[in-house]
């Protein structure tokens, strides 16, 4: 039974991987480091979750692209647990999950224990020549800059 679950809980991982983030399409949930869980109740699948930050618009969407995926594939009693604690950090996005946001055209996040005061690099010519225009993108997790050099906007996937 336990070999079962695990081959099943890795299973949920891969289509979990299929779920795209709803404000980011290039990136699913598990670049973005959201997932925190995978577990098994009898017949329950658990997936536990963490919003890049509290009151995050896309979490309901999140939710329900990762319960309609399990139940196209046959999941059907599945409960979804958000936790806050401890709290999201850009630290979790994979390392593929910041090369796809920079071909995307969004700057990625530096990692939040070595972050300076240093604008991001431009992710259209790399330059790091680079301005703040606004604290907010398109999304609230995202600032808006311009580079000097190809004075191309972009936005700045912010740390937390």
């Amino acid at each position: 039974m336990v070999v079962e679950n695990n081959i099943i809980i890795e299973a949920l991982w891969v289509l979990l991987e299929q779920v795209p983030d709803p404000e980011i399409p290039v990136l699913s949930i598990l670049d973005l480091g959201i997932v925190r869980d995978v577990q098994m109740h009898g017949e329950q699948i658990e997936i536990i979750i963490t919003p890049t930050y509290s009151g995050c618009p896309a979490m309901d969407a999140i939710s329900m692209d990762i319960r309609l995926k399990l139940i196209e594939n046959g999941f059907k009693d599945v409960k979804i647990t958000s936790i806050l604690s401890p709290a999201w950090t850009t630290d979790w996005m994979t390392q593929e999950g910041k090369i796809k946001l920079k071909k995307y055209g969004i700057a990625p996040p530096k990692m939040s224990g070595n972050s300076s005061d240093s604008s991001p690099v431009c992710p259209q010519c790399s330059s790091a020549d680079t301005k703040l225009l606004s604290q907010f993108g398109s999304t609230a997790c995202k600032a808006l800059y311009q580079c000097n050099d190809c004075k191309e906007p972009f936005d700045y996937f912010k740390c937390h």
